[in-house]
Formats: structure tokens, sequence, C-alpha cells
């Protein structure tokens, strides 16, 4: 089988994979819904009665969410991996996530002081502004630092102080909001609503569609910022777009389900080796893919596993995803002995 029909039939599993794991989760709940109820919910829009108002105003907005925020994160992962030229970057572990969960954390606490009416976007802008000012901070360094090890315990720094900050601010929350801000602070996927669809949907397909425009120049970049050069592309605006993209990726998932941890670093790793190529037409489709299964995967967890009792997002994934990054860490090593 050559590697086109063997990456379309990967295509096809993880498609698949998808609908399954919506499946499932529509099914699955504190509240049982048969398989033949929820055909029959589904297919007639039938949202009056009690089942149908589980599924179209809980269930099915926390999968929209799980899918299209699974996916930018785990894109965002792989434009960040492209710009510092290493599979261990991600927007969780350089702090990226944090600096952006730290800005909505000031202006949700801030907006319920005063009374205002916050909107979806204005999170979105608060959470960009946050993971640029974090950027920032991992690009200065990585100026004046040229170890990624070394880089990435600064990033880990950075979102420890920033994650420590926004405890406090949470902490002297209003009581009437502050179990809100606290499950919001550690990832959730629970707070999910239509009207937020309209926001970060029309986002992600739009990162989608701008990194799958980069992908000739990605490809090129892969080979040295030299080699890109000599094709005349503009080194400079390209790593300017790609951090925009990414840190736009991730401060919309921050912006709505909070951070959510080694989905942004394992992600495209696991597309990579999956699909045995380097190629961005490939991995980022794989990527955003895997992203969207793998959340949809971890929510289920996190919400059935203790019931009624609910698990942040970013449990469920670290207890996944730090085993596939130690071990990428380590074959990594082992490639440099």
């Amino acid at each position: 089988m050559n590697k086109s029909k063997k990456h379309t039939l990967l295509f096809i599993c993880l498609i698949f994979a998808i609908f399954a794991l919506v499946l499932i989760n529509i099914l699955s709940g504190s509240v049982g819904i048969g398989s033949k109820d929820v055909i029959s919910i589904l297919l007639s829009g039938d949202k009056s009665s009690v089942d149908g108002k589980i599924i179209f105003d809980i269930r099915l907005p926390r999968i929209i969410e799980a899918i299209f925020l699974g996916g930018a994160l785990a894109l965002s992962g792989y434009l960040l991996q492209t710009f510092f030229l290493n599979p261990i970057a991600g927007p969780y572990i350089l702090g990226i996530s944090s600096g952006a969960k730290l800005f909505v954390a000031i202006l949700m606490v801030f907006a319920l002081k005063i009374g205002f009416a916050m909107n979806s976007l204005m999170l979105v802008i608060a959470a960009f502004i946050g993971s640029l000012i974090a950027t920032a901070f991992v690009l200065i360094v990585s100026v004046r630092v040229r170890s990624m090890s070394i880089l990435i315990v600064c990033g880990v720094m950075v979102g420890y102080i920033c994650s420590a900050i926004t405890e406090f601010i949470v902490t002297f929350a209003d009581d009437s909001n502050i179990v809100n801000l606290h499950n919001w602070s550690l990832g959730t996927f629970s707070s999910a609503g239509w009207s937020d669809a309209w926001i970060y949907i029309p986002i992600v397909i739009a990162g989608i569609i701008a990194a799958i425009f980069m992908s000739k120049t990605i490809e090129a970049y892969g080979f040295g910022e030299a080699y890109a050069g000599s094709l005349g592309i503009n080194i400079y605006g390209f790593r300017v777009a790609l951090i925009i993209v990414s840190s736009i990726l991730s401060a919309t998932v921050t912006a709505f389900a909070g951070p959510v941890s080694f989905v942004g670093i394992a992600m495209p790793h696991v597309a990579r080796n999956l699909f045995k190529s380097e190629k961005p037409l490939v991995v980022i489709p794989a990527s955003f893919l895997l992203g969207s299964a793998f959340c949809l995967l971890c929510d289920l967890l996190a919400r059935s596993m203790f019931a009624p009792t609910e698990l942040s997002i970013s449990t469920v994934t670290a207890v996944f995803g730090a085993p596939i990054v130690i071990s990428m860490m380590m074959g990594r090593r082992n490639e440099n002995v």
C-alpha cells in the first residue's frame, strides 16, 4: 500500500473514531437516554422534551466545543513546534496558555465586581493579549538562551507564576462566582453553549485555513532558515504569522475552556508517528483530528469516571498526554546519544 492510500485510510479511521466518540458522548451522562430515543430526537429536532433539552442544550454544545477547541489546541502546538523547530514546544509547556488564563481571569473578576456584562469576544481578546505577552517573554528568553531544555524550564516557570497569580485572583473573587471561576481555571468544557460556538468556530476555521495556506512555507522552513531564505521566503514575516495564528488558537481555547494541558505538545507528535510523515499538509489535519478525538475521549472520562463528580479536563489530558511527552523526550535523548 502506497503512502497516499495509507494516509487516506488513516484519515477515514480518525473521522470514524470521532463519530463513534460523538455518539458515545451523546449517550453517556447522569441521565440515561437510549440510542433509539437519541436518533429520534436528533432526526426530529425535538428540543421541547427533557431528553431533547439535555441533548441539544448540554451534550451537543459540549461535544462541539471539545471537537473544535481540542483540534485548535493541537494545531496551535504544531505551529509553535514549527516556530521553534522543536517537537517539545507547546502552548501549555511554554506558559502561553497560563498567560492567557491570567488575563481572562483578571477581566472576569474585574467585570463581575463592577457589574459589567462581558461577551465571548472580549474573553478571546483578553486571552490573546495574555498569550502574546507570555509568548514575547519566551521569545526574549529564546534569543538569549539557545538550549531548548532551559527555554522549556523558563516557560514552565512563567506558567507557574501566572497560575499562582490566577489562583490568588480567583480566591478573592465574589463567593457567588468563585466556583465557576475555579472550574474554568482548571480547564473544563462544562460551560459550553451555542452562543459561544458562533465565536470560536469561525476563529478555529480561520486558523486552519491560515495554517494550510502556510503549509508550503512551513515545509521549506523545516529544512532551516537558510534554505527557506534562499527560496525568497520572508522569514521574519513568516515567524510573526506563525506566532499570531498559534496565539489566537491557544487564546481561543483558554477563553472558552480554560487551560488544557499536553494536547498541544502530544497530539502533533502522535500525528507524525502515526502517519510517518513530516509534510504539513498531512500533519496539520492529522493533528487537528487527533486533538478533537483526544479531547472527546478525555472529556467523556472526566465526566463519567467518578460521576456525578466531574474532573477537570486537564487532569485527564495530563494522565494520557504526559507519558507521550516523556516517551518523546526519551526518544530524542536516545537519538542524541
